[in-house]
């Protein structure tokens, strides 16, 4: 995949809608591509996060560890990003990615990412957008639950 395949890929995230095309080229250019096989884990629940994941083909299967075992809660797909929680908290990985199929995967260190959010403010604001979007949904899917194991 070339760089200006890379930039494509990367206009079609959401987190990254409006910012301009030089600011996407330097992202491009500094992340690493990844492809994963399915089934290959790109990250662990309980590890330390130390990059984030945009997803440029392909599927990951989000996993959490219950009492049960591990336990598929989510998946995320093409143009998502994934794994920046634990980068903009400092805390562990919050769950295990599974790819789901083949992938190729954009991966951004921690270091590189904070400073593209420090230095493009609409970047910060579309992370905190994404995250808002994610707690709701979260919130939502918490009450659903709670409301159906009170019936």
């Amino acid at each position: 995949m070339s760089l200006e395949t890379e930039v494509e890929a990367l206009r079609k995230v959401p987190l990254f809608r409006g910012i301009d095309e030089t600011k996407l080229r330097l992202l491009a250019f500094i992340s690493d591509r990844v492809e994963y096989r399915q089934g290959e884990r790109l990250c662990s629940q309980g590890e330390e996060g130390d990059s984030a994941f945009i997803i440029l083909k392909g599927a990951a299967d989000v996993v959490v560890n219950t009492p049960d075992g591990e336990r598929a809660v989510a998946q995320v797909s093409e143009n998502s990003i994934v794994g920046e929680i634990a980068i903009l908290c400092d805390v562990p990985r919050t769950a295990t990615l599974v790819a789901a199929c083949d992938m190729d995967v954009l991966t951004v260190s921690k270091d590189d990412f904070l400073k593209m959010l420090k230095e493009f403010p609409e970047m910060s604001l579309e992370v905190m957008r994404t995250l808002a979007l994610r707690l709701e949904r979260t919130t939502r899917d918490l009450a659903a639950a709670r409301s159906g194991a009170a019936a």
